[in-house]
């Protein structure tokens, strides 16, 4: 059930940015291990002067294709985290959508009692989850 949101600036076609969320959706279905339907994300496309990303002292520079991934999830063993940035940034790069280094994950972990789908209810503590 990750929420995952990407922040990006404006540019991208539509074909772009559903296919960056479909490789995002297959990574979280295959490394997390989620149902194929905890399918959760939003896109907020930025002007230019909106997004500032930079390296962290790191030693690269980012270009104007920069996309920020940023997921609230239950919690996650930390192999499973390593092993999501590494085969996101892969998949990405391999279809040729985000070049790495253009590439910025933060993930969120919170609890069951975190999440409401709707109606007003805790479903996994009531137990509909």
């Amino acid at each position: 059930m990750p929420l995952v949101r990407f922040d990006l600036q404006k540019g991208r076609s539509p074909e772009q940015i559903k296919l960056i969320l479909d490789v995002t959706h297959t990574v979280v279905v295959d490394v997390f291990k989620v149902p194929q339907r905890d399918r959760y994300q939003i896109v907020t496309q930025h002007e230019p002067y909106e997004m500032v990303i930079q390296d962290t002292g790191l030693g690269f520079e980012r270009s104007e294709k920069v996309v920020v991934i940023s997921i609230t999830s239950s919690p996650r063993k930390k192999e499973d985290i390593i092993k999501f940035y590494k085969t996101l940034a892969e998949r990405l790069a391999v279809n040729q959508l985000v070049d790495p280094k253009d590439l910025m994950v933060n993930i969120v972990l919170n609890t069951k009692e975190n999440w409401s789908f709707g109606y007003g209810k805790a479903q996994f503590l009531t137990g509909e989850l």
